[in-house]
C-alpha cells in the first residue's frame, strides 16, 4: 500500500475533526444494528472489512485501534470516515408445536440499516501516536410483523433491537525496533428494546419489566491492549485483548439475568501478516469472543426449570456458546495507488440446537463471510475505499428446543446478510 507524508494537523484542526466524527457517529448510531459473528461485526474499518476483518497484525487505517490499539502507531496521521449499508435476512420456523405456534415467520419488518465509522490518528513523534476510533461494535435487530408467540398471547409485533456505539481513544508507542505496544480506553453506549414477548411474563421475576418498555440505555467502559512485532522483514505478528464491559438495562430487569445485566463480552486474538512479494500481503487472524461468560447471553434457557426465573440471579439467557473465528485476507497493489482485497472467515456456531426457541429473537447464526474490497488513491492526500461482504445463509435446526410448557416441538432459526460500504481517507 502507498503511504504519503504530510505535515500534521494543527491541534485545533485535530480537535475539530475528532469532535465532528463523534457527533456524526452519535447521530447515526440509533440506525445501526447488525449481527455477524454472533452479534459482533466481522471486522472494523472498510479496508479491514474488505479482507474478511483481518487487522490484528495488519493495520490499514485510523480504525485500527478497534481491532488492535498497537496499530495506531503504524498508519501515520490520517482521518477516515465511512458508512456501511447492512441488509440482513432473518427469520424462524416452528414445527411440531402443540400450542398452535407452527409456521414460518419473517423477521424482516425492517430490512436496511446504516453503520457509520470514523477514525483519526496523529503521530506526535516518530515513536508515539494517538488516535480516536468511533464505530459500532455489534448489535442485533429482529422485527416480526407476525408474532411467533401470537398463539400463546403475544401481542403486536415481536422482536428486539440492540445497538452498541464504541468510542475508543488510543495511544501506541514503538518500544523497540519493530515492536509496538498500544492501549485504548473503550467507552461503550448500548441501547435495547424488546416487544411482543408477553407470554414469557409468567416465567419472569418481574413480568412488568420484560417487554414493551421502550428503549433503555447503558454506558460502560473497558480496556483494550495490543502488541505488534516484526519477526522478519515482511513478516509481522500481532495480539490484542479487550476486557469485558459492564452493562445493565434496568427497564428489562425481568428479561435479562442478574436484574437486567447485559455486559459486552471480553475478546482476544492473534494475527499474522506476511508480504511474500512487494505487491502482495497475506493476513490471518484468530479471534475468541466470550459470549458464554455473560449470563444474559450464555446461560441456557433450561435454568428456568431449575427454579431460576428470567431476570433472576444467574437466570436464564439465550444459551449462546463462545465463538472462535478464523479470518483469511489477501491484498494486491495492482498498480501504484490501487489496492484490491479479498477474504473469507469462518466462525464457530454460537447457538446450540437446543437453544433456538429464545434465539428466534436473536438468530445470530451465520458462520461464513466472503468479502471483496478496494482502495484507490485519488491523489497524494486522499483515497476512496469500498467493500462488499456476504454472510452466507445459515439455518440452525432445533433439537429439543421448545419446552413442553410452551407446547414442545422445534424452532429453526435462520440468517443471511449482505453488507456494502465505502470510506474516504485523508492522509496528513
Amino acid at each position: 500500500m502507498l503511504r504519503y507524508r504530510r505535515p500534521p494537523l494543527s491541534a485545533p484542526s485535530a480537535t475539530r475533526a475528532s469532535l465532528a466524527a463523534f457527533a456524526i457517529a452519535a447521530a447515526l448510531a440509533p440506525q445501526a444494528a447488525r449481527a455477524t459473528n454472533g452479534y459482533f461485526q466481522h471486522g472494523y474499518g472498510v479496508k479491514s472489512l474488505g479482507a474478511a476483518g483481518t487487522g490484528i497484525a495488519l493495520p490499514q487505517d485510523s480504525l485500527a485501534a478497534a481491532t488492535n490499539p498497537a496499530g495506531t502507531a503504524l498508519v501515520g496521521s490520517r482521518l477516515d470516515a465511512g458508512l456501511t449499508l447492512f441488509t440482513p435476512d432473518r427469520g424462524a420456523r416452528i414445527r411440531g408445536n402443540g400450542a398452535g405456534l407452527d409456521g414460518d415467520y419473517d423477521g424482516n419488518d425492517r430490512r436496511h440499516f446504516l453503520i457509520p465509522e470514523f477514525g483519526y490518528t496523529r503521530a506526535l513523534s516518530s515513536d508515539l501516536s494517538v488516535g480516536l476510533a468511533v464505530y459500532g461494535n455489534g448489535g442485533m435487530n429482529t422485527s416480526y410483523a407476525r408474532n411467533p408467540f401470537g398463539a400463546i398471547g403475544g401481542q403486536g409485533k415481536a422482536g428486539v433491537n440492540l445497538e452498541q456505539l464504541f468510542v475508543t481513544p488510543s495511544v501506541a508507542a514503538r518500544v523497540a525496533p519493530g515492536q509496538v505496544l498500544g492501549a485504548a480506553l473503550v467507552l461503550a453506549h448500548q441501547r435495547f428494546s424488546a416487544r411482543g414477548i408477553g407470554p414469557f411474563a409468567g416465567a419472569s421475576q418481574d413480568g412488568g419489566a420484560l417487554t414493551d418498555r421502550g428503549t433503555d440505555t447503558s454506558n460502560g467502559a473497558g480496556l483494550k491492549l495490543g502488541w505488534t512485532g516484526e519477526l522478519a522483514p515482511g513478516l509481522s505478528l500481532g495480539a490484542s485483548w479487550s476486557s469485558k464491559v459492564q452493562g445493565s438495562f434496568g427497564k428489562y430487569r425481568g428479561l435479562f439475568a442478574d436484574n437486567g445485566g447485559f455486559d459486552i463480552p471480553a475478546t482476544w486474538g492473534v494475527g499474522l501478516a506476511w508480504k511474500p512479494a512487494p505487491a502482495w500481503t497475506l493476513a490471518a487472524d484468530w479471534q475468541h469472543i466470550g459470549y458464554g461468560d455473560v449470563g444474559s447471553v450464555g446461560n441456557p434457557l433450561s435454568r428456568l426449570f431449575a427454579g431460576r426465573p428470567l431476570g433472576g440471579a444467574d437466570g436464564p439467557g439465550f444459551g449462546w456458546r463462545d465463538v472462535r473465528v478464523v479470518k483469511l485476507g489477501v491484498l494486491n497493489e495492482v498498480v501504484p495507488g490501487l489496492v484490491l482485497r479479498a477474504g473469507y472467515s469462518h466462525a464457530s456456531q454460537p447457538v446450540p440446537g437446543d437453544q433456538t426457541f429464545f434465539s428466534i429473537l436473536a438468530p445470530g447464526v451465520v458462520q461464513d463471510h466472503a468479502t471483496l474490497g478496494f482502495t484507490w488513491g485519488v491523489d497524494a492526500h486522499s483515497e476512496v475505499s469500498g467493500y462488499v461482504a456476504r454472510a452466507l445463509p445459515k439455518t440452525v435446526s432445533g433439537s429439543g428446543s421448545i419446552p413442553a410448557s410452551f407446547g414442545g416441538g422445534e424452532a429453526d432459526v435462520r440468517l443471511s446478510e449482505t453488507l456494502v460500504g465505502a470510506a474516504w481517507g485523508w492522509k496528513f
